[in-house]
């Protein structure tokens, strides 16, 4: 047990007792807290930008549920539109009208999108795509990057990122090797590797899939030329790419990375946003290409409670939420305010780091850097970052407990929040 200053018993003894009845107490790992010792603390509510834990503790939530609050958690006309769609039922497994609204403002934001498919998480969006990739090609192989995550279905388990990479597992137990001898690598900014697995297995790639922004590493933007290269590569070869935009969809800009950077690919997996903090996921891209699932063509793909009707209800508030005037440059500008203020201390106080941040996403390492790809972040001191998370939650900040993942601002971050924030980190840098 780390020593701590809050008062955290409630927390202890959940936490205790979870270990008994899930798997390490938690239902996904890196919640866990292995790799920046103590225990979780367990929590009680969230509302706007904070976290209340059972033991009445508050914080400062750089988290939002991983990505997905970005009008801040429990958004007073979200839960509204929540509560009157709770009298209408909870699930339908059937058409609705929403799903159309829904739908029409994700084809309408998103560049690549012609037509979309809701599923219930990310992990869900991109198995679908990547059996769609392969029947649209008729070739097996695709091609992904070392640190993206793409969820935990066999085919992705690959050099993985996220959760695997925080707990140190170089893949997993229980993915037979046939289901990733399709997998190929290469390191994220690196065209030339990319260009010699095209030539290493010629007509035989269906697709590239990538986070255009990495935030399972820690967050990785791309190079200047990455992404057009890569658009260039798919195109010469015939294969499609692929952006996974779960994590940067609606997050870094409202059309997602590819309005950001100006690059349409092919196909496009989201989630977190588009759900207003309820699970769902989706898929999505030219027309051609999706009506080739069922029932319009021959490639299967289903789900019970796609479409959710409380999942489209909170998607659809918090898409008109991110559409009023100045919402990105607020999130711009709040998220660049705490990412080299952080930047700026950790450098007075000593400590090699390097990071950056793009609209409501950024990340910190404690490597003096430069970090390009995830070989470039395994470098950070784990250990030390380890202490400065302890320190930050000691201080009322609750930041992901992992080197690498990135990290995310919302609409209800507000300058004071920012200000406590660097004040806080001043501190634990001094102790560290």
């Amino acid at each position: 047990m780390v020593n701590t200053t809050i008062k955290t018993t409630r927390s202890q003894e959940i936490f205790a007792s979870a270990q008994n009845l899930m798997p390490g107490g938690v239902n996904s790992p890196v919640r866990a807290f292995k790799s920046v010792g103590g225990q979780p603390i367990v929590f009680d509510r969230v509302n706007g930008a904070y976290i209340w834990d059972v033991d009445g503790n508050k914080y400062i939530d750089y988290v939002g549920s991983w990505g997905p609050a970005i009008c801040g958690h429990a958004h007073p006309e979200v839960i509204a539109v929540l509560h009157t769609a709770l009298d209408k039922g909870t699930s339908f497994g059937a058409p609705c009208l929403l799903e159309n609204t829904l739908a029409e403002m994700v084809i309408a934001a998103v560049p690549s999108i012609e037509m979309v498919r809701f599923v219930n998480s990310g992990t869900e969006a991109c198995m679908a795509v990547l059996r769609l990739m392969r029947a649209f090609t008729n070739r097996n192989k695709i091609i992904k990057f070392a640190g993206c995550y793409h969820g935990h279905a066999d085919m992705f388990l690959v050099q993985a990122g996220s959760g695997v990479a925080t707990l140190g597992l170089p893949d997993s137990p229980g993915v037979p090797k046939s289901s990733t001898s399709d997998t190929l690598t290469a390191p994220f900014n690196n065209l030339a590797a990319v260009e010699a697995l095209f030539a290493d297995h010629r007509d035989q790639i269906a697709g590239v899939i990538l986070e255009p922004v990495v935030g399972n590493a820690g967050f990785i933007p791309p190079d200047d030329r990455f992404l057009t290269g890569l658009r260039d590569l798919t195109r010469q070869n015939g294969a499609l790419l692929v952006f996974d935009e779960v994590m940067t969809g609606f997050r870094i800009a409202y059309g997602g990375a590819q309005q950001k950077f100006g690059i349409v690919p092919d196909l496009t997996t989201l989630g977190k946003v588009i759900g207003g903090g309820l699970p769902v996921g989706a898929y999505g891209g030219r027309s051609e290409i999706m009506s080739m699932i069922a029932p319009s063509g021959p490639v299967y793909q289903a789900g019970t409670l796609s479409g959710n009707p409380l999942a489209m209800t909170a998607g659809i508030k918090t898409l008109e939420l991110l559409q009023k005037p100045g919402t990105y440059e607020y999130l711009e500008r709040i998220t660049q305010k705490l990412t080299q203020g952080l930047l700026q201390l950790a450098q007075t106080s000593g400590h090699g780091a390097c990071g950056g941040s793009i609209s409501a996403m950024f990340g910190l390492f404690f490597t003096p850097g430069p970090v390009n790809n995830y070989e470039d972040a395994k470098k950070s001191d784990t250990a030390l970052f380890a202490r400065f998370h302890r320190g930050m939650l000691e201080q009322g900040v609750y930041l992901a407990p992992s080197q690498f993942e990135a990290g995310f601002t919302s609409l209800a971050h507000t300058d004071e929040d920012i200000e406590y924030t660097l004040a806080a980190a001043k501190q634990v840098f001094s102790n560290i």
